[in-house]
Parts: structure tokens; C-alpha cells; sequence
């Protein structure tokens, strides 16, 4: 069976501080779009909605838009940028750089099925 879907209709919409999120649940795939605005960071705009003291979703993710700053738990950082493909394993924060709005493809599943659903 042969599924289509648009990002343009997603299955929700999660927001959250500075952002929000559009998921789509396919059979096998459960697919992300996150959208962050500038000032946006991931310890102050979804933390408090996990619960966590990072980020705990593990990410494969494509950056079509923007600029995003990832700093590991253990403090090694790197910086993504429209065109690049990243895996970003979870215990993380992020935040966006500079004054455009960053939009990312995340296809690991986690973040589509899990990320800013409230603990509580």
C-alpha cells in the first residue's frame, strides 16, 4: 500500500514557546517538521513541557531553513545550517542563531510522535 501525505496538512500541530510543530504518522514512518523562531531555545521554550533537563528525542533531521546551535550534555557544540543533514542523539539543548527562522525535516520518528507533549 502506497501512502501519501502533504506537510502542508499534517496529521497535528504541537506549539510551544517561539515554535511549533507539524507531525505526520505514516506506516513506518512517523515524520517531523519544527519550525523555531529566532529567540527560540530548546531548554526554555519546550524543557519545561518535557519535564527534562534536555532534550531526550534523538533527531535525523535535514535543515531547510536557518540556522540552529546544538550543544551536546557532555558540552561538545556544533551549528546546522539550511542543506545540512545531521544525527543528533538524545541529551542535548538547541537554539536558534541569528534572525531566521529555522525549519527542519526530522525523520527519526521520536520527534514527531513525542517532542513537546506536556508530562503532565
Amino acid at each position: 500500500m502506497i501512502e501519501v501525505k502533504t506537510i502542508d496538512k499534517p496529521d497535528e500541530r504541537r506549539d510551544f514557546p517561539r515554535g511549533h510543530l507539524n507531525a505526520l504518522h505514516l506506516t513506518g514512518l512517523d515524520f517531523a517538521v519544527g519550525v523555531f523562531e529566532p529567540g527560540w531555545r530548546w531548554s526554555e521554550s519546550v524543557g519545561p513541557l518535557a519535564g527534562t533537563e534536555s532534550c531526550e528525542v534523538h533527531h535525523n533531521g535535514f535543515v531547510v531553513q536557518g540556522r540552529m546551535r546544538i550543544r551536546m550534555n557532555d558540552g561538545a557544540e556544533t551549528e546546522v545550517g539550511a542543506g545540512d543533514v545531521f544525527v543528533c542523539p538524545a541529551g542535548h539543548d538547541a537554539w536558534v542563531v541569528g534572525s531566521e527562522q529555522v525549519v527542519v525535516y526530522d525523520f527519526a520518528g521520536g520527534m514527531a510522535r513525542d517532542y513537546a507533549k506536556s508530562t503532565g
